[in-house]
């Protein structure tokens, strides 16, 4: 039995049990998150009820093991005429300083300061979680800073339109600078403005998997922009570039210098490449780059700049299907941006089997991108497929459904019940310490009923109907 990817990271906190619930809302005593942000206190819980929150100022959480969480739905928080003045704060709508920070289901837009590198979230604080939220319109929809010993993980979230007229080539989706881990997965980002970036990492591990990155209308740059190397592992993700991109390749690595911690090894694997321009190339690596591993990989469409610019010092590639013409590959649908495999595509069972693993990264896919922002497990029955997507005969492919629990009460005194809009799978309840208090693996039902829990802190992981959802409880 393969090892499965963890679809979820676990920050422990060793804080306060009187950590306390802030609730923002427009019919609450705090209507904006600006006015709670110098109030909360480490491991206190944010929540945002589901709305439009406009022109609210910059706002800095600097207390660690915060979890910002919107209620209800997802509110949107939008950016406007008193961020984009602000000379003095000027960086964008959260500024996230403390460190194990959870962000979940908030919507960011319109971060537009005066140096143009207004974010959605300014991540300035070690290690940041974000889920299941989008990014819309910002110059920037996260920009990370240069922070040691740090890991950034997102996933189940959307970026799109991020960068700046007013300096091309400079903003982006999302763009990591100089940290230890960035994580991406499960995510769907596309149409960077002005010559942006999809995705930008000067990260040293980067892990870009099962994710949709595209440009479809806008002029970007490339896809994927890993300038400074080190290691990477971009697997199992649909990577699209459309006839406005202006630049030629769609993945580029090492190209302003290998910088980051050698060895520079980058590991291309059961990717969808299409290039619906009629020039250009697929990947562009630095001369000394260690290690190239290309395997599996659907290359569908021109390579007129070739299909690896560059010449790394080892080069393993085998069983990547390339065509010109997207016609060869017998996508479902290509015209409808559907890349899954009709029965007839000659990239079936075509795969090699790997058997290894990356800093602990398993490098057989495991997962699938499934729009928008979901996932679900590849099945692969014996031999692998080439490309991001297991073929699966239409009658059985998989159908996302918007899966929520929630847990009532919470805070509570030690009984809670977990109640699903659909049947639960499995349960597990974790303390601060990282140690299990409860675990039911096959659930009848959509409600579980536990009590007998100490005061704490604790993290409740759910499963259901192809989904995994995170959330902290408080006991008092």
């Amino acid at each position: 039995m393969k090892n499965k990817l963890l679809m979820f990271t676990i920050f422990l906190f060793i804080i306060d049990i009187n950590a306390k619930v802030w609730n923002i809302g427009p019919s609450r005593t705090y209507q904006y998150c600006s006015q709670v942000a110098a109030l909360v206190k480490a491991g206190d819980t944010i929540q945002i009820d589901f709305a439009t929150y406009k022109n609210d100022k910059q706002v800095l959480w600097s207390a660690d093991n915060l979890f910002l969480v919107g209620v209800g739905g997802r509110p949107r928080l939008e950016a406007g005429a008193i961020i984009a003045n602000d000379a003095t704060n000027g960086k964008g709508i959260f500024v996230i300083s403390g460190a194990n920070v959870h962000v979940h289901n908030i919507e960011f837009a319109n971060a537009v300061v005066q140096s143009n590198n207004g974010a959605g979230i300014r991540q300035e604080g070690r290690n940041l979680w974000v889920t299941q939220c989008k990014f819309d319109a910002n110059e920037m929809g996260i920009l990370c800073g240069n922070i040691a010993n740090c890991k950034t993980t997102v996933e189940y979230s959307e970026f799109l339109n991020g960068g700046s007229v007013a300096n091309p080539g400079y903003q982006h989706n999302i763009y990591i600078n100089h940290i230890d881990t960035f994580v991406f997965r499960f995510n769907y980002s596309h149409n960077a403005l002005a010559e942006g970036h999809e995705l930008k990492s000067r990260a040293n591990y980067n892990f870009i998997l099962y994710n949709r990155i595209a440009n479809e209308t806008t002029i970007d740059s490339r896809n994927i922009d890993l300038p400074n190397g080190g290691n990477a592992l971009v697997m199992g993700n649909v990577i699209e570039q459309n006839q406005n991109s202006s630049n030629s390749n769609i993945l580029g690595y090492g190209l302003e210098g290998l910088t980051n911690t050698a060895p520079h090894k980058l590991y291309v694997i059961n990717n969808t490449f299409v290039n619906k321009k009629t020039t250009g190339s697929f990947i562009n690596v630095a001369d000394s780059t260690f290690l190239l591993f290309f395997i599996n990989n659907i290359l569908a469409g021109a390579k007129t700049g070739g299909l690896i610019i560059g010449a790394p010092i080892y080069l393993d590639s085998f069983n990547n299907f390339m065509a010109d013409n997207l016609s060869f590959f017998k996508f479902k649908d290509a015209s409808a941006k559907d890349y899954h495999l009709l029965a007839s595509s000659p990239v079936i069972n075509h795969g090699s089997n790997i058997f290894f693993s990356m800093a602990g990264y398993d490098v057989t896919p495991m997962f699938e991108y499934v729009d928008i922002c979901s996932s679900k497990e590849r099945d692969a029955d014996g031999r692998i497929d080439i490309g991001a997507y297991e073929y699966e005969p239409v009658s059985i492919l998989y159908k996302p459904i918007n899966y929520l629990f929630q847990v009532v009460p919470n805070p509570n005194s030690g009984h809670f019940s977990c109640i699903g809009n659909a049947p639960l799978e499995s349960i597990e309840v974790i303390n601060s310490l990282g140690q299990i208090c409860f675990s039911q693996r096959e659930v009848t039902g959509n409600k579980i009923e536990i009590e007998g829990l100490a005061k704490g802190i604790y993290i409740v992981i759910v499963k259901g109907d192809n989904e995994q959802q995170v959330r902290k409880i408080v006991v008092q």
